[in-house]
């Protein structure tokens, strides 16, 4: 007799797998692959992706509930600080010298932060290993290509005028892409293939061309060790550190300049910048309540607003367009953040703060505030890091015990 059809056999909950598959390989091994030779490829690839995974749990409704996670979300002192800045942001428009190009870099920030939300709703409550386990190989696969780019440079960049930029681009989504690959790896406890990823990504980081991301990883490696030996400390001292910077940035040129002097010269390039972050604070005191506006930044090195030897830093971006109101709040909103990723999964807080190190670390040597392809990388860090904290449903085991010997009959 023929076997009856299996009616259990759904096909659009096939179609929802395979699309959350398909994005997840975008995310996980595509994009970082990608990003090694194509300086918009983070840009491109990352919101395709997310649409796939939108796009799956319209499917099979696989998502959390919206409600009480919005709940969470707008009753969270950290988010409702970050929507402080992004009010703001928009709010600055008004004294802005430049309300056109500071538009769309609000548009910009708010569709990353739009994607982010939707992204975050759509992961499953519990992750697929099989779909997580597509991140250290895509860290790993990103790894090697860009060691063979910068071996054989001149031969696969000739082609190619961005080839450096994407390079160093390449290499910041790297070095903050590690962490999340070890934090997975290491909570299946696979600590081999975890120290063959650091091997793989701090070899890239050595040949690329620039030593941002380099440095920037050296200081999330601190991080990770400090909050190992001591988790709570580790926790503390991360969030103390990168929202007391932020909250006292204006201080700091006056601080480091005669530092910078006796070590480097008077006269060396960043002492002559801190000279100008210098001026900028004295001649304008009124302005740190305020700010200049969103945009002011960049484009006042071009129209002669700024010094152009003014420094590129988030902490001074954040001081000269959003003033006091803006950077406080974006201190106190990284401060809560941290603290929220550290009460969450134990094997996962000292790569979490590894993460955040290395971000912030790479903010403060010389990515813009609003720059596009940095807030893209910056929020498919967090996606990762929540989709790996929903992949830690698995619980150990019981051991089985002996089984009681029944007493005989009579």
């Amino acid at each position: 007799m023929a076997r009856p059809p299996n009616t259990m056999v759904d096909p659009a909950l096939d179609a929802a797998a395979l699309l959350r598959r398909l994005g997840f390989f975008g995310l996980f091994v595509v994009l970082p692959v990608a990003a090694q030779v194509s300086r918009r490829a983070t840009v491109v690839l990352a919101p395709i992706a997310v649409v796939m995974l939108i796009t799956a749990s319209a499917i099979d409704r696989r998502q959390r509930a919206v409600g009480p996670t919005l709940r969470r979300l707008l009753t969270a002192p950290s988010f409702l600080a970050g929507m402080l800045v992004v009010f703001w942001s928009g709010l600055s428009l008004i004294w802005t010298p430049f309300p056109g190009p500071a538009s769309e870099r609000l548009a910009n920030l708010v569709a990353t932060i739009v994607m982010v939300l939707l992204a975050y709703l759509a992961l499953p409550e519990r992750m697929r290993s099989a779909n997580l386990y597509l991140l250290p190989l895509g860290v790993g696969a990103a790894s090697i290509v860009a060691i063979l780019i910068t071996l054989v440079g001149d031969a696969m960049l000739k082609d190619n005028p961005d080839g450096d930029s994407a390079l160093e681009r390449g290499a910041v989504l790297l070095a903050l892409l590690a962490w999340p690959a070890v934090a997975w790896l290491r909570s299946r406890r696979r600590d081999t293939e975890s120290i063959v990823v650091v091997l793989l990504v701090a070899g890239a980081l050595l040949l690329a061309p620039g030593t941002t991301a380099l440095f920037a990883m050296a200081i999330g490696a601190l991080a990770f060790a400090l909050t190992y030996w001591r988790p709570s400390l580790g926790v503390r001292l991360t969030a103390l550190a990168a929202a007391g910077l932020l909250a006292v940035a204006p201080l700091l040129p006056f601080l480091a300049r005669p530092i910078g002097a006796a070590l480097f010269g008077p006269v060396s390039p960043g002492v002559l910048a801190l000279k100008a972050w210098q001026k900028v604070v004295t001649l304008e005191p009124v302005r740190l309540v305020t700010g200049h506006g969103l945009e002011t930044a960049l484009r006042g090195r071009i129209f002669g607003i700024l010094p152009i030897n003014a420094p590129t830093t988030m902490l001074f971006e954040f001081w000269y367009e959003l003033g006091i109101v803006g950077a406080f709040a974006a201190a106190f909103a990284l401060y809560g953040a941290i603290h929220r990723a550290g009460r969450g999964a134990t094997v996962l807080a000292p790569c979490a703060m590894a993460a955040f190190a290395t971000a912030f670390a790479i903010g403060c040597v010389g990515v813009g505030l609003t720059t596009i392809w940095w807030l893209t990388t910056l929020a498919l860090a967090i996606l990762i890091f929540v989709a790996i904290e929903r992949g830690q449903f698995r619980s150990s085991r019981p051991k089985v015990g002996r089984i009681p010997r029944l007493p005989a009959r009579d």
